[in-house]
C-alpha cells in the first residue's frame, strides 16, 4: 500500500506501485508511472511539462522503476514530443535539487547528485555517478559505470568506464577502476577496459583508426562496449588533452571518424530542444 502525505498532490491518471512513499508537498502529475518502493522526499515534482519551447500541447510521460530514491525538491520533466517518454530505470538515487530534462533516459542504479543538471535527451547508462553541481548537455551520452567529478561541463560523449576532471569542460581524467571493481567486474574485463582506454586516448590514433582496432582487438567484452559507444556518438566524445578556459563559448563538435578525438559539426536538431 502506497504513504502518500496528506499535503502531496497526485493527479489522475498517475500509476503509483506498491509500498510507494511520498513525502509533504510532492506533486505527481497525471502521465506519470512509479514503480513500486520508490520514495519520493519534501516538494519534488514528476511529471510537469517539458522546458522545451516547440512543446504542443500532446500525451507525453514519465516513467520510473522500482526501488527509486527521489530526494527534496528534483524536478523530473516529461517527454516533449507526443508518446514520448522521460525513463529513470530501478534502483536510482536522486539527490536533492537534481534536473531530469524532457527525454532523458537513466539507466540502472544510476545516482545524480546534488544540483545535478541534465539537459533534454540525455542518456546515461547503469551505474553511472553523475557528482554535485555538474551541468550535462542536452542529446550527451554517458556511458555504463562512468563517473563525472563534481562542477564539470560536459557537451560530449562520456564513453563507458571512464572518469571525468572535476570543475573543467569536456575532460576525461581516466578509467573509473574503483567503480568497475565495485560493480563486479572480472580482472579480464578491466583489463580490457584499460586496453581499449589506451588505443583510444594514449595511442595517437584518430577515432576511426582506434574503432578499427578496438573492433580487431575485442570482438567481445568491456573493450566492444566501447567501441560501438564511441562509434554510435554524434557529438564526438570528451578528450584527454585540457580543455579550453571555461568563459569561452561551447564548441559545436561531433564525431568524425577521420579527425582527431571531439572534431566535427553539431547536429541542427540539437538547436529546437532546451539547453541546460
Amino acid at each position: 500500500m502506497a504513504m502518500i502525505h496528506p499535503t502531496a498532490l497526485v493527479e489522475p491518471g498517475a500509476l503509483i506501485g506498491a509500498n510507494v512513499e511520498l513525502g509533504p508537498y510532492v506533486v505527481i502529475f497525471g502521465n506519470v508511472t512509479l514503480g513500486p518502493n520508490c520514495r519520493i522526499h519534501a516538494g519534488a515534482v514528476i511529471g510537469d511539462l517539458p522546458q522545451d519551447l516547440g512543446f504542443q500541447p500532446a500525451d507525453t510521460f514519465v516513467r520510473i522503476g522500482a526501488d527509486c530514491v527521489i530526494r527534496e525538491h528534483v524536478t523530473v520533466h516529461r517527454g516533449t514530443k507526443p508518446g514520448t517518454s522521460t525513463e529513470i530505470g530501478r534502483d536510482c538515487y536522486l539527490m536533492a535539487n537534481s534536473h531530469v530534462g524532457h527525454n532523458v533516459r537513466l539507466g540502472n542504479k544510476v545516482i545524480l547528485a546534488n544540483n545535478a543538471l541534465l539537459g533534454g535527451y540525455v542518456e546515461v547508462g547503469d551505474g553511472a555517478f553523475i557528482s554535485g553541481n555538474v551541468v550535462i548537455h542536452q542529446f550527451v551520452r554517458i556511458g555504463r559505470l562512468a563517473m563525472l567529478s563534481g562542477g564539470c561541463g560536459i557537451g560530449q560523449d562520456v564513453p563507458p568506464f571512464c572518469t571525468t576532471k572535476g570543475i573543467q569542460r569536456n575532460r576525461i581524467a581516466g578509467v573509473n577502476t574503483i567503480g568497475m571493481r565495485r560493480a563486479g567486474m572480472a580482472p579480464a574485463d578491466r583489463q580490457q577496459v584499460q586496453r581499449a582506454f589506451r588505443i583510444l586516448y594514449q595511442s595517437n590514433l584518430n577515432v576511426g583508426q582506434a574503432l578499427e582496432r578496438m573492433r580487431a582487438e575485442f570482438p567481445d567484452g568491456p573493450g566492444a562496449e566501447v567501441a560501438k559507444f564511441v562509434a554510435a556518438s554524434h557529438r564526438g566524445i570528451c578528450s584527454l588533452r585540457p580543455s579550453e578556459p571555461l568563459a569561452e563559448p561551447l564548441p559545436a563538435t561531433g564525431l568524425s571518424t577521420t579527425s582527431p578525438i571531439g572534431v566535427g559539426e553539431m547536429s541542427s536538431e540539437e538547436t529546437s530542444s532546451d539547453q541546460l
